[in-house]
């Protein structure tokens, strides 16, 4: 039927052939006209047709007029709906064998298409046979026209190049052989989504040769290095107004392996200061096994001083999944020899660790989501009697940002650590928490337990981009047996962070208390600090 009609198109064409024409298609059924500027697109509009099921199309008339070609058709009936019989290459992935009806053929032949494309024929085409009519209706047959199944042969970075070799086996350890379809590009986006040293400038694109398909990524280096400085104003036990502060320079990736070495300092109100330097190299040999070294100071003025040294070995379970062992070497010293709530000791043991961390899509946002989970089984030497106690330690942190809607973010947060031991612990050996990272609207270490939990939720509203309001409230409980001490605490507070040129900018209020005991305006705490990436 449709080359009958191309026939008398093309004798049509040929008596206009010398003079300059532009055709006009008018619908019959709808008397919607089309126009084409010459033959060519004429034939090709009324040969689309059959595409859109209308297989009977008729020519009723056509004549020329000043240049002008107008041509009057009838699609006829819309045969969408047809009988349908499978070929050979579908019967093999189908439990369908016999004819039936389908009322949609373009949605059939469409989900046939998409199921090959899963498949791994990405270039593979639905080809339709027309058969006949059946009580009006066509009669057809679709089968594939199948060309090489495409799996993801490797990757090919691009822009930032200079990325770990391991970070590239690790994206093929997880995607190489795998069916090359959408959903699988979308899980690469999103393995790299969030990632702290590298994003991807768009999608992934891909190169398909006779023998390979292979993934470019192209990549940009962020810029991971940070400052992160704490001013705190407040007062003390003695009602005095104090000063603590607090200061976080780290370096990531300034040699391109993925490594971080922090450097931590604090003064607390009490005349104590914590140092802290931690060293982290994530592939060791161009393996997934990393090193991790962590050493920790905190004088108490002029009373004692700790040392604390903890070396590990990791494994990277994934570019946001880490599992670890570690050493625990601790050592205290008791500086005033009048001070006897504080004994000289010195501890060893094991420990094992895991962590998860998602860096937040959201510059404002520190993480999206953290977990650590740690635990140490330790000795404890006693050098004024020698007598030795075995304890177990652990600690859990858990930190994720939920999506209320809109601009509206709620940030929820629990923390917890228990020191177990068989024999009384000293002042020196307990957790010191309360301040800034931890239990905000309490001094800097101000809180000395052998167990601790608080959980806090923060309410964030975003004013843009760049800035944004928070609410927040925590409530916990800290015991110290030495001191037969369990208060239940409660704090909360409101500020408000903003991007300057120079940085995150961050203003606080807080205010925290014993469950029971008045309100005080006066220990109000004020934080004012900025983080820097660099």
């Amino acid at each position: 039927m449709k080359s009958v009609f191309k026939i008398l198109f093309l004798i049509l064409c040929i008596s206009v052939h010398a003079q300059k024409n532009i055709f006009v298609l008018v619908d019959h059924q709808t008397g919607k006209e089309y126009i084409r500027k010459d033959s060519v697109e004429a034939a090709q509009f009324l040969d689309s047709l059959a595409t859109h099921n209308y297989y009977f199309t008729k020519l009723i008339r056509a004549e020329n007029r000043e240049g002008t070609t107008r041509i009057v058709f009838d699609k006829g009936k819309n045969f969408n709906e047809a009988y349908v019989r499978y070929g050979d290459s579908i019967q093999a992935v189908s439990s369908q064998k016999d004819e039936f009806l389908t009322h949609n053929l373009d949605s059939l032949r469409s989900a046939i298409h998409q199921k090959y494309i899963d498949l791994g024929y990405t270039f593979s085409r639905v080809k339709t046979k027309y058969l006949g009519l059946k009580n009006g209706i066509p009669q057809v047959e679709l089968s594939m026209n199948l060309n090489r199944r495409r799996t993801i042969d490797g990757f090919v970075i691009k822009g930032y190049e200079k990325v770990p070799k391991q970070f590239v086996r690790n994206l093929e350890k997880q995607f190489r052989g795998k069916v090359y379809d959408p959903k699988n590009l979308e899980a690469i986006s999103e393995s790299l989504q969030n990632h702290t040293f590298v994003k991807l400038e768009k999608d992934p694109q891909t190169l398909f040769t006779k023998d390979s398909t292979q993934v470019f990524l192209f990549l940009q280096k962020k810029k991971s290095n940070t400052f992160d400085g704490i001013v705190g104003f407040g007062n003390s036990d003695s009602e005095k107004f104090t000063f603590n502060g607090t200061l976080n320079i780290a370096f990531r990736n300034m040699f391109n392996g993925f490594e971080a070495a922090s450097l931590y300092w604090q003064r607390n109100p009490d005349k104590g200061q914590t140092f802290d330097l931690n060293v982290n190299i994530p592939y060791l040999f161009r393996s997934n096994i990393g090193l991790e070294m962590k050493m920790n100071i905190y004088r108490q003025d002029s009373t004692y001083a700790n040392v604390k040294i903890l070396p590990g070995l990791f494994y990277n379970l994934s570019s946001r999944q880490r599992m670890g062992i570690r050493g625990n070497f601790e050592m205290s010293s008791v500086i005033d020899s009048t001070y006897t709530l504080a004994r000289d000791f010195s501890r060893s043991g094991l420990g094992v660790w895991y962590e998860f961390q998602q860096a937040a899509d959201i510059e404002l946002f520190l993480y999206n989501a953290k977990i650590r989970a740690e635990a140490d089984f330790l000795t404890t030497t006693y050098d004024d009697d020698g007598s030795k106690a075995s304890m177990v330690q652990y600690y859990l942190l858990a930190e994720k940002n939920f999506r209320l809607g809109g601009r509206h973010y709620l940030n929820i947060k629990a923390e917890s650590a228990m020191l177990n031991s068989d024999q009384e612990l000293s002042v020196n050996e307990l957790f010191r928490t309360g301040g800034w990272n931890s239990f905000r609207g309490f001094s800097e270490s101000s809180l000395l337990s052998d167990f601790y939990a608080y959980g806090g939720a923060e309410y964030r509203y975003l004013v843009s981009r760049q800035a944004f309001f928070d609410v927040f409230a925590q409530y916990g409980q800290v015991t110290n047996k030495t001191m037969q001490s369990h208060p239940k605490l409660y704090s909360f507070g409101l500020g408000f962070s903003f991007f300057l040129p120079v940085g995150l900018m961050t203003f606080q209020l807080s205010n925290g208390s014993q469950v029971g005991e008045p309100f005080s305006f006066r220990e109000t705490k004020i934080h004012w600090g900025i983080v820097s990436r660099f």
